[in-house]
């Protein structure tokens, strides 16, 4: 029934306020659970008062002697009155009055006791008896009642006359008279000595106690009905204070953009739904804020990284382009000028393969980097490094602190090119004489620490965060003073994360710059 009801309102036009729909929804279940209830109320309350009328009125037959009913109805030839005929109620037929003569019972006589007073019955209440040779007697002119006992067919009779009716049970029966009126019956056996079987019947209209229902009814619908508005109205403030977090989330989320990220919602309003919801989009903004931050950041570094390579590689081709033109010019005739214009387009044309083969690593090592890995001694491969380095070094002071049988598994082609720049970015940045590059290998626990330091000019603190960023160079004039691409360190630091290691550097300008190299590694 709720269902259907809610189906119903369904299909009409719902507001699209939640507040009006909720207090909407809510009256409709609170209307649809108090006719419910009403409905039980009827059935029960209708059965209640029913049965109780039923034992009342089998309590009031019970306390009447059966020898009473049976002087009253044998007549002296030992039949029963108004019964052998099977004629209903007719007065002609006579009753034995209590003092034993056989007068005929007529309206005007004295009734049903002879000088006795009738029973105490309300002018609804009927008495009729049926005996077991089909016959019924309706009492009405002896109770004095309003109208007619009801009366059912022979074979439901009959079905009762063989039930035992020796106690009050509050059983009855519900019987339509031919005038349409309804009648609740008790019944009660007449056992008379020397007799057959007979049913007293007792019945009364049912309309007082329907009356008595609906009157009910209508105080608890008319209860219902003030007790749905007094929650209209004091569920109307609750409603409106319990929803203010969700307009509180809604102004924030008003406020919220791509570019202003940074707002969060209220939490701990009070409402643990809500409050969840609200961490729960917190939580998402952030993530949301981290990712827009990413982006903006790699968008400027995709930018500087094109506006870089760019340059990088316009330079040599520029110095390409000017020698050939120069050489279209006449200066191929030149020997001395041909042979120095080759070499400088050659030293050009490695600088942009060089460039090539940097970019297209970097790019291999943002993917899936494609690692050679194998186990080896780390101190053994940098002592196999020794004799290039020095050579690479030049008049540099190079000193060496290894510590040997330190294994681990690496790819040595790219531990080795790791060395080779950052030894080469230490030669770069140090004095051809007064240069000294110290590089140092040891072990502490599972850890590897590779480090290279010179006495180099230094980095500024505020070129230390950005040392490793492609095409980055510590000179603000970005500058060509110590040559490179600004790729190697970049190059360093993917391959060192694509071993699981970490790379980190200090510095203190004017005295030089340490790069550190941590690797993981196994026990000695």
């Amino acid at each position: 029934m709720i269902k259907r009801t809610l189906g119903i309102v369904s299909k009409l036009h719902a507001p699209r306020s939640l507040r009006k729909q909720l207090l909407a929804t809510s009256l409709l279940i609170l209307s649809a659970l108090l006719i419910l209830i009403g409905v039980l109320q009827y059935a029960l309350m209708r059965n209640f008062i029913y049965s109780n009328r039923a034992e009342a009125m089998e309590t009031q037959m019970r306390s009447v002697p059966r020898d009473l009913f049976f002087n009253n109805l044998l007549m002296p030839d030992g039949n029963t009155a108004g019964m052998g005929n099977n004629t209903g109620s007719s007065p002609q037929n006579g009753a034995a009055l209590p003092g034993g003569d056989n007068a005929g019972i007529t309206p005007g006589n004295k009734r049903f006791y002879g000088d006795r007073r009738p029973l105490l019955l309300d002018a609804h209440t009927t008495i009729a008896i049926y005996s077991s040779d089909g016959s019924f007697k309706d009492m009405q002119e002896e109770t004095l009642s309003a109208s007619a006992a009801p009366r059912m067919s022979n074979a439901e009779y009959n079905a009762l006359l063989k039930l035992k009716t020796d106690k009050v049970t509050g059983k009855y029966r519900l019987i339509t008279a031919a005038d349409g009126s309804e009648h609740l019956a008790v019944f009660m056996n007449l056992g008379m000595p020397g007799e057959g079987k007979m049913l007293l019947q007792m019945s009364v209209e049912t309309g007082p106690l329907r009356d008595v229902i609906v009157q009910q009814l209508f105080i608890f619908g008319a209860l219902s009905v003030v007790a749905l508005l007094a929650g209209l109205f004091l569920y109307l403030p609750a409603l409106r204070k319990t929803l203010v977090p969700l307009s509180n989330m809604g102004e924030s989320a008003q406020i919220i953009d791509a570019g202003n990220l940074n707002v969060r919602f209220p939490v701990d309003q009070g409402q643990l739904e809500i409050d969840k919801l609200s961490q729960s989009f917190n939580g998402m903004l952030e993530r949301l804020e981290i990712s827009f931050h990413n982006e903006r950041e790699a968008k400027e570094q995709m930018r500087r990284f094109a506006a870089d390579a760019s340059h990088e590689l316009r330079t040599p081709l520029t110095s390409i382009y000017g020698f050939l033109e120069v050489l279209l010019r006449g200066a191929a005739d030149n020997r001395e000028q041909l042979y120095n214009a080759l070499n400088s387009m050659h030293g050009e044309a490695k600088r942009i393969n060089k460039l090539v083969e940097d970019l297209l690593l970097l790019a291999r090592m943002d993917g899936a980097p494609q690692l050679r890995v194998k186990e080896l001694l780390l101190g053994e491969l940098v002592d196999e490094m020794q004799p290039q380095l020095k050579v690479l070094a030049g008049n540099r002071d190079v000193k060496f602190d290894i510590s040997y049988g330190i294994r681990g598994s690496f790819d040595p082609d790219k531990i080795k090119q790791v060395i080779l720049n950052l030894f080469h970015n230490a030669v770069q940045h140090t004095d051809a004489g007064s240069g000294a590059i110290h590089v140092s290998l040891h072990a502490e626990g599972r850890v590897a620490e590779l480090a290279v330091k010179d006495n180099g000019p230094g980095i500024t603190a505020e070129h230390l965060p950005h040392i490793f960023e492609r095409f980055y160079r510590s000179d603000s004039s970005r500058t060509r003073k110590y040559g490179g691409s600004g790729l190697g360190l970049s190059i360093t630091k993917s391959i060192v994360e694509a071993h699981l290691g970490e790379i980190t550097v200090s510095s203190t300008p004017g005295k030089g710059s340490t790069f550190k190299v941590s690797l993981p590694c196994l026990t000695n």
